[in-house]
């Protein structure tokens, strides 16, 4: 079994920065995670490779510092690294991402000389939520997909998945390949040792450019990305409470009321 996941490192929700400019996220000097859903379908494709047999690759696309998540990733169970990351592929959409990550795909299948078999994606991004990317993927290889998957199990060469649905959850089945977007499942992702930290931060990562890739240039960045930002901002945060301290209880009741009849609340 050859699975491959997609992971983003993706900034801390509490610490988010905007150019004001470009309306693109400004990363440096920003902490940064892996992204929720992605640590979650990693953790799937592990608990297959651990009952099938086979390999797990992570890919990213991203600036230099998305190795530390990479690593992050080696150290819970993924057996190879990428990163893509270049220039051209700065201020991409989703369409564009999704381009450049299924244009990546198809160049590792080819220098590598085997197919990945399944091609896991968190169900979204927590700094965008668009929930795109996964299945913009699927549309530009030509793959089936499931999405909003909590569980992934193989039965007799046919993959089926535990499907959330606003009723509740649908078994599917889908031939192979195919791409998987995962949800929050029921497991939690597990933890690194520190055998497998220590392992992880030796390993070079290797990074895969524009050109190693032979990507069209028109069609990913800010070029390439049909969607713009037209404005951005931040929200005010504005503290209107009343915190009412007195002796007892009922003085502390009789305050309130007093405060509401004024307001012309009650």
């Amino acid at each position: 079994m050859n699975m491959l996941v997609c992971v983003k490192q993706v900034p801390d929700t509490t610490e988010i920065k905007i150019d004001p400019v470009t309306h693109t996220l400004i990363r440096a000097g920003v902490p940064s995670i892996v992204n929720t859903f992605d640590s979650y379908a990693l953790e799937v494709a592990v608990r297959l490779k651990e009952k099938e047999g086979g390999k797990v690759t992570v890919i990213s696309m991203g600036p230099e510092q998305a190795k530390t998540a990479l690593k992050e990733c080696l150290s819970v169970g993924a057996d190879e690294a990428i990163l893509l990351s270049d220039r051209a592929f700065g201020g991409s959409d989703t369409l564009a991402t999704s381009y450049v990550l299924a244009t990546a795909i198809k160049a590792l299948e080819k220098k590598k000389g085997e197919a990945f078999d399944i091609i896991f994606c968190g169900k979204q991004a927590i700094d965008g939520d668009t929930a795109q990317v996964g299945p913009e993927i699927a549309e530009h290889l030509g793959y089936p997909q499931i999405t909003y998957a909590a569980d992934v199990t193989m039965e007799d060469g046919v993959l089926k998945a535990k499907r959330e649905s606003d009723m509740g959850y649908d078994i599917m089945t889908t031939t192979l390949p195919a791409v998987i977007t995962v949800v929050k499942t029921a497991f939690e992702p597990r933890y690194p040792t520190i055998r497998s930290k220590m392992a992880a931060n030796k390993v070079e990562i290797p990074t895969m450019t524009a050109a190693d890739i032979e990507i069209d240039p028109n069609k990913c960045g800010l070029k390439g990305s049909p969607t713009k930002v037209k404005k951005t901002f931040t929200p005010v945060k504005s503290k209107n409470g009343i915190k009412i301290q007195e002796e007892t209880s009922e003085a502390a009741v009789a305050k309130l009321i007093a405060y509401l009849a004024d307001a012309k609340l009650i």
